[in-house]
């Protein structure tokens, strides 16, 4: 926990690549430095479009790009320099670290703008609880990704007569007519963050309250409940399906060998969408968008927010104004076509969307009866649990012999040890945030 850390005082080991201007000033533009973990092809490209519409503004995006899947190191980088006094104007923080951050009093409130600009009128409910602590606006909410989405090969579905499958059984069914056919069912990594994303997929299979009873509400009897241990189960199939090949791999790797016609299918977030577009694939041409089997009705949402560090009040004016630009339509919508994923705006045109996106806007736009907050993503539970939650689940994945009972029986320790110990800490779409 930050609070934690913050009254600890220890000390974090990080190695930040000195900032780098991507645009160059003139000498009346404002300076923000901005930290994020925004470093793929196609994140640099969404990246670079939010600096050209900053510069058109006379704000000069100074960059602190930290490498990593989903912000491990950045989040690391960003507690250091916080620490040693050196803290970004703006950094990507998303789901309940906003919260976490919120509570040491670091962050600039932006009820201003927010005010201003009516942002409860346009935004999804969720997202605008999402950005909120104790009723002020902490963040600026960027898109929204859909974490349960399924991606599947067009032409070898179509030479197979395959239909993208849409339960577990038809899932099963699928993997072994591509495995007869010579193909690895599932493009895959066994690295942590990403087989625990597998994981609460499968787990979501059983709907979103299920699932927040395991991940949001942390509640033992959910842990030991013979829906976990079939999705434990089920982690363990998919993982023979690799049939010993398995291996740590980030994230675009992955994408890549489904690009490459090495894996006949991809679960990941609809950023794996903007990182295709490098390969040149599309869309309805190359490979097709379904959501995770069992999962169709249901949206796992991660959302890209930034916020602003209250430290030096000079920027305050370049950080509100920032903020005011960054939810418009436009940048809504040119940033999210280019990053994957769909605008947090309930006025936002599915018109100008792909297939998957509108899929996903739609699915969100639903409400909160089929949005479920993705753990792995920060948007169901504080940092520490989240961790311990992924550290747990990956140990089961990579230990064959370890009992799906004896997973359940961890779990449930440690769900009884953190909400023994984190009385009052905010969790996902709690209502006095």
């Amino acid at each position: 926990m930050l609070a934690a850390w913050a009254c600890s005082g220890g000390a974090l080991a990080a190695v930040v690549q000195a900032p780098s201007p991507l645009s160059s000033a003139s000498s009346s533009s404002a300076s923000l430095q901005v930290l994020h973990w925004w470093t793929s092809a196609s994140e640099r490209k969404a990246a670079d479009l939010l600096v050209e519409r900053l510069r058109d503004e006379r704000i000069d995006w100074q960059d602190a790009a930290i490498p990593g899947g989903a912000g491990i190191g950045a989040g690391k980088v960003l507690k250091g320099r916080v620490l040693a006094g050196d803290a970004p104007e703006a950094a990507q923080m998303i789901g309940v670290s906003i919260a976490e951050w919120a509570d040491l009093g670091l962050l600039l409130e932006l009820d201003n703008v927010a005010s201003a600009g009516n942002w409860q009128r346009f935004l999804f409910p969720a997202i605008d609880a999402l950005i909120r602590h104790r009723k002020h606006a902490m963040a600026v909410p960027l898109g929204i990704h859909r974490v349960n989405t399924l991606y599947y090969n067009r032409a070898l579905f179509a030479r197979l007569r395959l239909a993208p499958p849409q339960s577990w059984a038809e899932f099963e069914s699928v993997a072994a007519r591509l495995q007869a056919a010579g193909v690895q069912p599932l493009a895959q990594s066994s690295e942590a963050w990403q087989v625990a994303a597998l994981f609460e997929n499968l787990v979501l299979d059983n709907g979103p309250a299920f699932y927040r009873e395991l991940f949001v509400r942390r509640s033992p009897a959910a842990a030991f409940d013979a829906r976990t241990a079939e999705a434990l189960r089920r982690l363990r199939v998919v993982k023979g399906w690799s049939r010993g090949q398995l291996e740590e791999r980030g994230w675009t790797d992955v994408v890549g060998r489904f690009a490459r016609g090495q894996a006949g299918m991809l679960i990941m977030g609809d950023w794996a969408k903007a990182e295709l577009a490098e390969y040149g694939q599309a869309p309805d041409r190359e490979y097709a968008c379904a959501a995770a089997p069992g999962t169709g009705r249901y949206h796992l949402y991660s959302v890209d927010t930034l916020a602003m560090f209250a430290g030096d009040y000079r920027h305050q004016g370049a950080q509100e104004k920032m903020a005011r630009l960054l939810v418009t339509p436009a940048v809504q919508a040119d940033f999210n076509a280019l990053k994957g994923g769909v605008p947090v705006r309930r006025d936002a045109d599915p018109a100008r969307m792909d297939s998957c996106a509108r899929a996903s806007w739609t699915t969100f736009a639903r409400g909160a009866a089929v949005q479920a907050p993705s753990m792995v993503h920060r948007m169901a539970t504080d940092e520490a649990s989240r961790d311990a939650i992924i550290a747990e689940v990956h140990r089961f994945f990579l230990d064959e012999r370890a009992p799906v009972e004896q997973a359940q029986r961890r779990l449930a320790a440690l769900f009884r040890l953190f909400n023994l110990g984190t009385q009052g800490v905010p969790v996902a779409q709690d209502t006095d945030r």
